[in-house]
This record gives structure tokens, sequence and C-alpha cells, in this order.
């Protein structure tokens, strides 16, 4: 079997992947990194959930609402049904990324571990009667879609690493620079592009 690269070694000592290398943000510290992408994830509100799927091995996504943020905002909840397809791939495979994405352009992508918690006083603090639409009443006097539905469970999602990107230039800013960029040849200066590493999220957790 044949092996193919895209390394492109040859680029006259230039960065072969220029919008990384001229949007890439280092020059911020650790908390203002965090506390922007926990603003940003704020305002987004509803992300992407990746998941394996435990018959196929297909990665599948799905929308979720951020229920609760915690551990000075690296670690997410979000709400489930455990009958639901996604508890049972969770359980095989904890591995999950989130990503969160709004009409501009910025985006963030949040890799972690997820596990599952029923204890109800977590539930209960953190449940919406808006719940009940999704999981329904069965009628049953148990499976009612209140707080004290078994269904109803959390997803606590831990963050080990992220990168996002955001911008503090106005449409018009932006557009002028990808304008720019197209008569120059010069890559766009747009967006801050950071990543957050695992050291990174464990002293911000350990500090909650």
């Amino acid at each position: 079997m044949s092996s193919t690269t895209f390394s492109n070694t040859d680029t006259a000592g230039k960065p072969a992947d220029p919008y990384t290398q001229v949007n890439k943000d280092t020059a911020v510290t650790t908390q203002e990194k965090i506390e922007d992408l926990d603003k940003f994830v704020g305002v987004c509100k509803f992300g992407m959930m990746t998941t394996r799927d435990q018959v196929s091995g297909k990665l599948v996504s799905r929308c979720m609402a951020v229920a609760a943020k915690e551990n000075n905002g690296v670690d997410y909840l979000f709400f489930t049904n455990t009958e639901s397809h996604k508890t049972d791939e969770l359980k095989r495979d904890p591995h999950v990324n989130i990503a969160f994405l709004d009409a501009s352009g910025q985006w963030a992508s949040v890799a972690g571990t997820a596990g599952i918690e029923t204890d109800r006083a977590v539930v209960k603090k953190h449940y919406s009667p808006t719940l009940k639409a999704w999981v329904g009443d069965l009628g049953d006097g148990t499976h009612d879609g209140s707080e004290n539905d078994p269904r109803i469970a959390i997803i606590r999602v831990k963050m080990t690493t992220a990168t996002y990107a955001i911008t503090d230039r106005t449409i018009v800013g932006r557009v002028a620079e990808v304008a720019k960029g197209m008569v120059t040849g010069e890559q766009a200066n747009v967006n801050k592009i950071r990543e957050i590493t695992e050291d990174e999220v464990k002293a911000r957790r350990s500090a909650s």
C-alpha cells in the first residue's frame, strides 16, 4: 500500500499554513483565554456534541444545550434522556468533542471526557420545565418529564483541551481584510485563534 503525505516542505521559507500563522493569538493569559471561551460558549449556548456509535464505530453529532458550567468554566453540563443512544455511546467511549459556531464565523472546539450523572440533587439544581417537551409524559406517574423523572440525567463533560477563534473586528473590517488579501496575496488577519492546553485546564479546575 502506498502512502501519501501532504507536507509542503519547500515553501521558500514561508509558512505553508499562513492563516494559522497570522491569526494565532499567543499574547494572552490563561485566565483571559478561558474566560473568553466561557463567554463565547455562554452566548452560543447550543453546541454539536460528537460521540462514537457503539455498533458502527462511526462518529455522530447532535445539538445539545449547555445547562450549566462548573469549575471556573472548564466543565459543561448537559441534560440527557438516559434511554437515548448517546448515553450508551458514552458508556462505551467517554471521549467527546463539542463544537460551537456563531453566525459571524467565530467558533470553538472543546475536547473532553463525559460521564453520566443521575444524582437527583444535581438534576433538580439545573432542571428546567422545558425538558418535559423533550422527554414527554408517559402517563404512569413516574416518567412524567418532571425533575423526579428517572430518565432525566446530566452529561458532565470535563474539558481536556480547547481551540477557538474569536474576533474583535467588525464585519466591515473583516471584509476589508479579506479583500486586501485577495489583492496582495497576504493572509487575512481576521480572527484570534487560541489554544487551551491540558495543563491550563487542570490548573483552572484545581483553582475552583
